[in-house]
């Protein structure tokens, strides 16, 4: 089954570029490329692709707004987020945003495709010079620390596999329960930990030892 990927980014060079590796991945399709925010989000709208490959600065509409308006509208999109900036103040409001993943143009071709297969999959996917300032980020909210106290010893289960990155059907085959049950315990557990998405969900998990 192909991956349909829309590629967001002004600028034509980059876009050509990833347009033309991706082209050589057989299960990934580039059905749309969108030179700003604006028409990222109408993409969304219109080809309801698998995977966006965002770029954050870009005219019209930046790419931690065009990610918000993606989730506001409800399409099924994943967001990559795609960008030269590994600062706190671009990596934190993506991740809020919604956004799936968070990876740096310098990363190797081959390591991109794969990030693109694993947000596809339901996984978080964050360059390694990111990670450090979302889990700093995480670490000063302290309100939320105790959250997981909430949680059933079989949504702990859930969020534990969560944070090793696994899917849904994963997590169902690990644990013996249906993907529809997993699901469900997913939905409960951003409810109970005030959670936007998965990749807060696996941070979370990590920085409060429960991974």
């Amino acid at each position: 089954m192909l991956i349909k990927v829309v590629i967001a980014d002004d600028h034509h060079v980059v876009r050509r570029g990833l347009l033309f590796f991706l082209q050589t991945q057989k299960d990934i399709e580039i059905v749309g490329e969108a030179k700003n925010g604006k028409e990222a989000v109408e993409l969304a709208a219109k080809l309801k692709p698998d995977v966006i490959l965002m770029d954050l600065v870009m005219p019209e509409l930046n790419g931690i707004e065009a990610t918000k308006q993606i989730m506001e509208i409800g399409a099924s999109s994943k967001v990559l987020i795609l960008t030269s900036f590994s600062d706190q103040d671009h990596v934190i409001p993506a991740i809020r945003a919604g956004a799936s993943g968070y990876q740096l143009k310098d990363v190797e071709p081959d390591q991109l495709a794969e990030s693109i297969r694993a947000v596809y999959k339901g996984e978080s996917q964050l360059h390694p010079k990111v990670t450090s300032h979302v889990m700093s980020h995480f670490t000063k909210d302290t309100s939320k620390n105790r959250l997981h106290e909430e949680l059933t010893p079989r949504e702990l289960d859930v969020l534990a596999e969560i944070a090793k990155g696994k899917s849904n059907k994963e997590i169902a085959a690990a644990l013996f329960i249906t993907e529809k049950t997993v699901k469900t315990h997913v939905s409960n557990i951003l409810a109970k930990l005030e959670l936007a998405d998965r990749t807060q969900a696996a941070l979370y998990a990590v920085k409060n030892g429960i991974a």
